[in-house]
């Protein structure tokens, strides 16, 4: 263990010291002696006595001196017994020579008192060496060997002799006896010391801590890292109580039995989990045992016990716990709490109970940001994308990922299907909003499916499912919209899965097409070019729009194959047509992100033997999204095959125009969005193409208008410096044959079409109010536009009467009737209606995105 070294102790010595300092003490009691035995005989000693009791009395107060030599000289053996037999046995042989000379020389009165003397200085030497035997019988044996030589007596000279081997004998089993103490005194310190020592140890490294406390519970130690924890010292603690360790109070309990009732029981405990009071910013939690102690008479003591952090443990746990509950990226729930929190709502006793919402939503063009800019801005955008989730539903219900850019989110309670639109809005809102990655702007969208039970499943099984079919529902219609589960998206489900296989057999025997719609230069009226639109005609339902079925080919992977199958089909067409035509083809995102592509161009344009400036590939803002030196190798790879570059759809997606820098374009196409309502008083379009020509001059390049289907907008963009137009003013797009014809007309091209355009109308059946002087009339929309609308139910209406129209809740406008005949009238709106992503008329009254979910009014029904 760290901290531990080897600990080494040696067995007490019980002969380590024969001599006592206080040994000194003997010198007066030999003086004394002297001096009592002159008084009583009124006598003193002659001069060899005389000197004899003077060395004694020396060598006696030199105890000092000799018990320092012997500590000094403690590892010799040896010295001992030198040091004892001239500091003990010395000046007691000393000490009784002198007292016999004195008595023989005196006589019997004499050796009386000497006897006495001896006798009481044999107690005193046997007081002060007290524990120490070999040194006491050499101090007797010696302090009566003067007078029993001097006595003469052969059986008092054997009766010492014989003394002095009993003493020897009993101090040597004395001396086995005190080694064996020694040694089991030694052993058991020593095992006191380890003790002591591991404890120490185990409270130092952090393993545990211990703690006592007496009867009343009040702390009677407690380890010295637990006070510093604290911010105490032991002696602090103590005789503070032992709960004041820790917060006991709002805390989950494991166990029934709280700490409290253990010590209020007297009963033991075993790993009960506390919180510690201690001033660490985070949590540290305890583990602690304890048992009573009781003493012989069964009485309570107090409480003894131990303690262990469990802090990393909690947390693994805790961490394990997040890891099957939770996503890891996001930190939302994860599918499997989602399906056990629904589930919980679902099987609730009550039917009232039972009520909630499941929203299901999908990411719009994520995958395009995954593939072009790598996985890790994915997972950057996909934590922005939960915490503006998590904050738009906020704890009106709870929000999950589900895998991927699919998130869920279930709402209980019975709540009005327009309060649910409208939070399904906001989500969609709220992110559609630009996001900043890596330093790039990044914009994606959302569509959202919404089921409800119990009217549309009362199994999370069915609710997921009809919720997941809504989803591809509002995909289907354009993708940025939410829509509601209905019986009939099983069908469409189906048909779906159905054309999918449709398009695979298409692409597979040939069913593919292309067209070609003009680009015709402004100032010429001559074709520069086709586009290439791809088309399908369905063996069944006939000829299928794009926006259908090109979603259902990107969820299929099917794009790449279809790309490289319309560039190689528009080169081969093109090698057939006059040297001054190009033809643009679409390249997706994917396409550029392949490192492969400029091989397939060089292949596709080799195969059709033409010249490579004659081929165009227009290009999406997206592309920008990715890694900018990849994007950079791409446009240099594409630009030495020899290829036109031209920038698709500019200003509807990457607002950045750092870009156009060092991307090596051509041309800037227009999108058709901006050409669209820009001759209309008061529109800022014109402005903004306006600011895109001047931007494209500058920087050298060509601009192509889309979408030009009126003579006003055509003047427009002529007048606005446009170099190119593109739209069906001079021609729909043309099978391969007939735009092989039309060009053996010749080059050039007649605008042809309408003067003006009107606003797209969309037909209804929709129920509102309209107010006129104070009184209310019921009508029927039957169609409709961002600028008016044609309303039954009315019956002749003077032309100019103005009425205020309720199409929505929260949404009005001033409506004047332009013509009436009979029930019908139509009329122009003062402000133009909102419309959604597909330009279609949205009833949902825009708000603000920065609104909080409460002020959705998520109010809950029954």
């Amino acid at each position: 263990m760290r901290g531990l070294r080897p600990v080494r102790v040696a067995v007490e010595d019980p002969l380590r010291e024969l001599l006592p300092r206080r040994w000194r003490l003997i010198a007066p009691a030999i003086l004394g002696m002297f001096v009592l035995v002159g008084a009583t005989t009124w006598s003193i000693p002659h001069w060899p006595g005389f000197v004899l009791a003077l060395g004694a009395i020396g060598l006696c107060a030199a105890a000092p001196f000799f018990a320092q030599l012997q500590v000094t000289h403690a590892d010799k053996t040896w010295s001992r017994y030198v040091v004892m037999a001239v500091s003990i046995a010395a000046p007691m042989v000393l000490t009784g020579l002198a007292m016999s000379s004195w008595a023989s020389a005196v006589g019997p009165v004499a050796w009386t008192g000497a006897v006495a003397g001896l006798a009481i200085l044999t107690m005193l030497i046997a007081a002060l060496l007290d524990g120490r035997l070999i040194s006491k019988v050499a101090a007797l044996e010696s302090l009566w060997l003067g007078p029993c030589l001097a006595s003469g007596s052969v059986a008092a000279q054997l009766l010492m002799v014989l003394g002095a081997f009993l003493g020897l004998v009993v101090a040597y089993r004395e001396i086995g006896r005190l080694v064996s103490e020694a040694e089991a005194r030694t052993a058991r310190e020593h095992e006191q010391r380890r003790a002591e020592e591991l404890l120490a140890e185990y409270e130092e490294t952090g393993q545990g801590w211990f703690w006592e406390t007496d009867r009343r519970g009040q702390l009677t130690y407690v380890s010295r890292r637990i006070a510093k924890l604290l911010g105490k010292e032991p002696a602090d603690l103590e005789g503070r109580p032992f709960t004041e360790l820790f917060e006991l109070e709002n805390q989950e309990q494991e166990s029934e039995r709280t700490l409290v009732f253990h010590l209020a029981t007297r009963s033991s405990f075993h790993e009960l989990q506390v919180r510690a009071a201690t001033r660490e910013h985070e949590e540290r939690w305890w583990s602690i045992s304890g048992r009573p102690v009781l003493d012989q008479f069964d009485n309570f003591l107090g409480f003894r016990g131990s303690g262990s952090d469990l802090t990393e443990t909690r947390k693994s746990q805790r961490h394990v716990v997040e890891l099957a509950r939770f996503d890891s990226l996001t930190k939302l729930a994860n599918r499997f709490q989602m399906a056990e929190w629904l589930e919980k709502i679902l099987s609730a006793p009550r039917e009232e109970n039972k009520a909630c919402a499941v929203f299901l939503l999908d990411l719009d063009r994520f995958k395009q940001v995954n593939d072009t800019m790598g996985h890790p801005a994915g997972d950057a955008l996909l934590k922005q994308v939960a915490d503006r989730l998590r904050s738009t539903v906020g704890e009106g219900g709870r929000v999950g990922r589900l895998g991927g850019d699919e998130f869920q989110v279930v709402l209980p309670g019975r709540i009005n299907r327009d309060e649910l639109a409208y939070l399904a809005h906001r989500i969609i809102e709220n992110l559609s909003q630009p996001y900043s990655i890596e330093g790039s702007r990044v914009t994606i969208g959302a569509s959202v499916g919404i089921a409800l039970s119990p009217d549309d499943g009362v199994t999370s099984e069915a609710l997921i499912r009809n919720a997941d079919l809504a989803l591809y529902a509002a995909k289907d219609g354009g993708r940025g919209r939410h829509h509601f589960y209905a019986q009939d998206l099983h069908s469409d489900a189906q048909e779906r899965q159905q054309l999918e296989q449709d398009l695979r057999d298409a692409i597979a025997h040939g069913g593919l097409e292309l067209y070609y719609q003009p680009q015709v230069r402004v100032t010429t009226e001559k074709i520069t070019g086709f586009e290439a639109l791809l088309r399908w005609k369905h063996p069944r339902m006939g000829y299928m729009s794009p926006a259908k079925f090109v979603p259902v080919a990107e969820d299929a992977g099917l794009i790449p194959q279809i790309g490289e199958w319309a560039l190689r089909t528009a080169c081969h067409d093109l090698s057939q047509w006059p040297e001054e035509v190009r033809v643009a083809v679409n390249v997706s995102p994917l396409q550029f992100a392949n490192p492969a592509l400029p091989a397939i161009v060089t292949s596709a344009i080799a195969a059709a033997g033409i010249a490579p400036g004659r081929l165009e590939l227009e290009i999406t803002e997206s592309v920008f999204m990715g890694d900018d030196a990849s994007t950079e190798a791409m446009f240099a790879a594409l630009k030495g095959v020899g290829v036109r570059l031209a920038l698709d759809d500019f200003g509807t997606g990457y607002s950045s125009l750092a870009y156009l820098q060092h991307a090596p374009f051509d041309k800037i196409k227009i999108d058709q969005s901006f050409v669209r309502g820009a001759t209309i008083q008061g529109s800022r379009n014109g402005a903004i193409i306006a600011s895109i020509v001047s931007l494209a001059e500058a920087l050298g390049m060509e601009t192509t208008a889309e979408g030009v289907e009126t003579l006003d907008e055509l003047d427009l963009i002529r007048m606005l410096g446009c170099s190119h137009v593109q739209g069906y003013i001079y021609e729909k797009p043309l099978p391969s044959t007939a735009a092989t014809e039309r060009l053996a007309k010749g080059l050039t091209a007649i605008a042809q079409g309408p003067r003006s355009a009107r606003a797209p109308r969309q037909t209804m059946l929709r129920k509102v109010v309209l107010e006129h002087g104070g009184q209310e009339y019921a009508g029927t929309i039957r169609n409709i536009s961002r600028s008016g609308a044609l309303v039954e139910g009315l019956w002749n209406v003077p032309q100019g009467t103005t009425f205020e129209v309720q199409l929505a809740e929260g949404l009005k406008r001033l409506a004047t009737c332009r013509w009436c005949n009979e029930d019908r009238m139509g009329v122009e709106f003062d402000q133009p209606l909102p419309v959604d992503a597909s330009g279609a008329v949205s009833f949902t009254p825009p708000r603000s995105v920065r609104e909080k979910v409460e002020a959705a009014g998520l109010r809950k029904a029954g």
